[in-house]
């Protein structure tokens, strides 16, 4: 092909390069990391009961060593740190089979 003075000039077909938009990209690592934490077994809510159940089941051993009677026979040792302890494995278990509403 010949331009304006007379010289030869070579023509490709060679495409341009596909430019990347990076908002779509980051858009599309957005959707992909939602969709990754969508599938999830467990979710924020869940892991805060966890933490209030282990809590339970922390004080409750606590309250059981305070008892001053012998061999902890008392009623912190027999009655108030069993029960505490059992309502913080129940609340384990809640927080293992509680689901969010959306």
């Amino acid at each position: 092909m010949l331009n304006k003075n007379n010289m030869a000039t070579v023509v490709t077909s060679k495409k341009p390069e596909k430019q990347t938009n990076y908002t779509q990209t980051a858009s599309i690592i957005e959707k992909e990391t939602k969709s990754i934490v969508s599938s999830l077994a467990f979710q924020k809510e869940n892991y805060l009961i966890m933490l209030g159940g282990l809590f339970l089941i922390i004080l409750g051993f606590v309250i059981m060593s305070m008892d001053k009677e012998a061999f902890g026979f008392g009623f912190l040792g027999l009655t108030l740190g069993p029960i505490v302890v059992a309502l913080g494995f129940i609340t384990e278990f809640f927080a293992i089979l509680y689901k969010i509403k959306k």
